[in-house]
């Protein structure tokens, strides 16, 4: 029997019908096991050819015999950053690109939470005062700058556009024209586009070439009172000259999703900065129908290819990061 084992929390029973039936006409046999059945999931992943999870643990439990890991969560830089996790060097690793909805519903929250300066009236009231006068923008006729033109950030863009949004600019490592975007500039060009950059929304991979894309000095280069918006990894940012700018007044606000480490520390700097929204990673995860309904589609999708002989939609390059 060729046996798939799917270690998930988030699946409904319409979830498990259409993997069963999926697998079983491309000739496999799945075995689904709940987060709190770890080691009956590690005895019968000793026999499987797939395992559709989202634990690293589980993974370093797998034998050489497994051939492809569907990673349901979009970020797969543990597992790019660390080889050894797999037995077998040449295991596939896909990705589940399905958090572009999600996680742009989040960036439009908080983007209009920034823009209509809702830190600031929070700590009005916080006071018991009555101060209502604070000038604020809007995303319509504003422009934007989205850094990764991935699943997430064309979602975003898609957004701004049905807003009103006057001009959306991406950065991608290519460059390469997409639709969702005015323009897509290559990544080289980044420090010429930060100083005309007043909202800039960040939709990154965790790779060695975006870490601290976002450092010190860049952070000088967006104009006085810009918004900074994070949603891809917190490693993008270098976090303490983000809360400087932040407490002189130099940056009109951020909104983070995403920090380094995680949790902060207790007696991290963002915890007291300055007009921050922070949130505990929750804008992606698995909390919307649309988002699970997906994640299953895109795993039975790239079973059947996989099936096949055809290439994976959602193949990482693990050398790449993404």
């Amino acid at each position: 029997m060729r046996m798939i084992c799917v270690y998930q929390e988030f699946l409904t029973g319409a979830h498990r019908a259409q993997i069963q039936n999926t697998a079983e006409a491309q000739g496999f046999v799945p075995r689904f096991f709940t987060l709190d059945q770890f080691e009956e999931a590690k005895h019968c992943l000793q026999s499987c050819e797939v395992l559709y999870a989202h634990s690293a643990d589980l993974l370093r439990e797998a034998p050489a015999s497994l051939k492809w890991y569907c990673c349901s969560y979009a970020g797969v830089d543990p597992y790019c950053k660390d080889p050894g996790l797999f037995a077998n060097p040449d295991c596939l690793l896909t990705n589940s690109s399905c958090y572009g909805v999600t996680i742009a519903e989040h960036v439009v929250m908080v983007l209009l939470m920034l823009l209509r300066r809702m830190p600031e009236y929070e700590e009005v009231v916080r006071n018991r005062g009555w101060s209502n006068q604070l000038p604020i923008r809007s995303i319509r006729d504003n422009a934007f700058t989205i850094l990764g033109t991935g699943d997430i950030g064309a979602n975003v863009a898609e957004r701004l556009r049905g807003m009103g949004a006057s001009r959306i600019t991406g950065l991608s490592r290519s460059g390469r024209a997409q639709e969702a975007f005015d323009e897509v500039l290559p990544v080289s060009q980044l420090d010429q586009v930060l100083p005309r950059t007043r909202n800039l929304i960040m939709a990154l991979p965790g790779t060695a070439e975006t870490a601290h894309i976002l450092n010190g000095a860049r952070l000088a280069l967006l104009p006085q009172g810009a918004y900074v918006v994070n949603v891809g990894r917190g490693t993008a940012i270098e976090q303490e000259p983000l809360a400087e700018a932040l407490n002189a007044g130099r940056l009109g606000g951020a909104a983070l999703d995403v920090m380094d480490p995680e949790p902060l520390p207790q007696d991290h700097p963002l915890w007291t900065a300055k007009n921050l929204i922070l949130t505990p990673h929750v804008s992606g995860n698995m909390t919307l129908g649309y988002t699970c309904d997906r994640n299953v589609e895109m795993f039975c999708r790239d079973l059947e290819n996989y099936a096949a002989g055809r290439p994976l939609r959602g193949l990482i390059d693990r050398a790449r990061g993404y």
